[in-house]
């Protein structure tokens, strides 16, 4: 990869989130949700946020849905609209690699990632007794950023799928029907023996088993970090089918 290339990519990012700061409830949305999540419905109920094992695996919870949620509205909803603007067959027109506003999306989409993740981070260390060592707590982001490419591949997906008014509907649908599924609400051992099973094949449990385990250790099932993989390459394929299938269409 060229220098010239990660240049633009960060001119990508940097017009892609001055755009995003310019609707300032797009921003405060996606920062608040997760943190409000934790706020009500975990550190009211003393059993669970007194417990460190219990508190610890809320925030981690809430923090895989805030990346979760942030990689599918970033690149379901902001490619489908882009799609549906002049400006973006212009920028297919210049001599510039495809890849740069790839990596612009991902910068960007990273970057407001990590500011949702800070208020959830926030609320867990004052009002829980959420713990992690430092050392930890770093293996968890890299945790929560390896197993978010699914949901980026699912976003870029539904972005070149999808028009603008059925990519909102569908990256909606997705994201509750992912967090519900995937324990981050309601955790897993509070499921249905039929539903934990079920549970275990979607990348919101298998995102939430990785960073739970980088984060305080034990075992990891082999069907999880294999389930990461399967879906990065699933995703990843049906990404760019759909990416060449948008090219051929409008620039052929």
């Amino acid at each position: 990869m060229s220098n010239t290339t990660l240049r633009l990519s960060g001119v990508h990012a940097k017009y892609a989130l001055i755009e995003t700061f310019r609707i300032p409830i797009a921003v405060i949305g996606t920062m608040v949700f997760p943190a409000l999540a934790l706020l009500f419905f975990v550190v009211p109920q003393e059993y669970v946020a007194q417990n460190p094992l219990y508190a610890t695996q809320a925030v981690i919870s809430m923090s895989v849905f805030a990346v979760m949620a942030n990689s599918l509205f970033a690149f379901g909803i902001s490619i489908s609209e882009d799609r549906e603007k002049p400006w973006d067959p212009y920028l297919r027109t210049l001599p510039v690699p495809g890849l740069s506003r790839v990596l612009g999306y991902v910068f960007s989409t990273g970057a407001l990632g990590l500011a949702a993740i800070v208020p959830v981070l926030l609320i867990g260390g004052l009002f829980t007794a959420a713990e992690a060592d430092p050392w930890r707590v770093v293996a968890g982001f890299v945790a929560l950023a390896i197993s978010a490419i699914p949901f980026m591949m699912i976003g870029v997906a539904v972005g070149y799928g999808m028009p603008s008014k059925a990519a909102i509907a569908v990256v909606q649908v997705v994201m509750f029907g992912f967090a519900f599924a995937g324990g981050l609400f309601l955790p897993p051992e509070m499921f249905a023996s039929w539903l934990d099973t079920l549970s275990r094949f979607f990348p919101s449990r298998q995102a939430r088993d990785l960073v739970i385990w980088a984060v305080q250790g034990g075992s990891l099932e082999p069907a999880t970090w294999l389930g990461i993989i399967a879906w990065i390459i699933v995703t990843g394929v049906l990404a760019l089918l759909l990416y060449r299938r948008d090219e051929g269409r409008r620039f052929h």
